[in-house]
């Protein structure tokens, strides 16, 4: 389903060009959650935003379905963002005094859903998440938590194939945490989508089906995966 091949990403820094990714190869396939792990600065946020649309590599290709990303027109590109992809970012960014509901629907509202059903699939993922009780909230209502929890409702909403998750449960407690990544798995495993997991949390990483180590822009196996083989 998604594909990276012999990607790089450079970007300046202190006037010299860093390899935010150096050559990466990586194929992700529907019914899978890849764990993607390493350092603060490995380019682990870079590759997601490559894999959304959102930026573009210098060299090498990013391909969706068989579809190049940079070839895309800026329509086609749009359309992909917002009917494929479920980007989970750290950073809620809800809109302010804007209820939980609301919110959560943003992403169907832009793709031209009607706004009772946009609601009811607002509502819907939001308990999913366990967030129903908080619908009527607003960010300025909510902990850190629940309004990560909201935006995860916001980037599952409209059923995308592709959910790309940067450290998704940064802000969540142990219990919250468990509930997320096993909800990521199912829609993994058993809604056929394919779920790549940007996390520092071993936990979230041993509940994904395989493990990568982004470092220096590269990737490998984690050591102690490489050893078990």
């Amino acid at each position: 389903m998604l594909e990276l091949d012999r990607v790089i990403k450079r970007y300046n820094s202190g006037g010299e060009q860093v390899n935010a990714l150096a050559g990466i190869t990586l194929r992700l396939r529907p019914a899978e959650m890849l764990a993607l792990q390493g350092p603060s600065g490995s380019g682990k946020t870079t590759l997601l935003l490559l894999a959304a649309g959102a930026l573009a590599a210098e060299e090498g290709t990013v391909s969706y379905d068989g579809r190049d990303l940079a070839a895309m027109g800026e329509q086609e590109a749009a359309q992909y963002r917002l009917g494929e992809v479920g980007l989970i970012a750290q950073q809620a960014h809800l809109m302010a005094r804007v209820s939980a509901v609301e919110n959560a629907a943003t992403k169907l509202l832009l793709a031209g859903i009607a706004l009772g059903e946009a609601r009811e699939q607002a509502h819907h993922w939001l308990a999913r998440v366990g967030m129903a009780d908080r619908a009527k909230r607003t960010p300025e209502e909510l902990s850190g938590g629940e309004r990560q929890r909201v935006a995860i409702a916001r980037a599952l909403a409209g059923q995308p194939r592709l959910i790309l998750a940067d450290e998704p449960t940064a802000n969540l407690d142990s219990h919250r945490s468990t509930e997320i990544v096993a909800l990521l798995g199912e829609l993994a495993r058993k809604e056929g989508r394919a779920v790549l997991l940007v996390t520092h949390d071993q936990e979230a990483a041993a509940a994904a089906d395989r493990t990568l180590l982004l470092r220096d822009g590269l990737l490998a196996e984690p050591p102690q995966m490489a050893r078990s083989a």
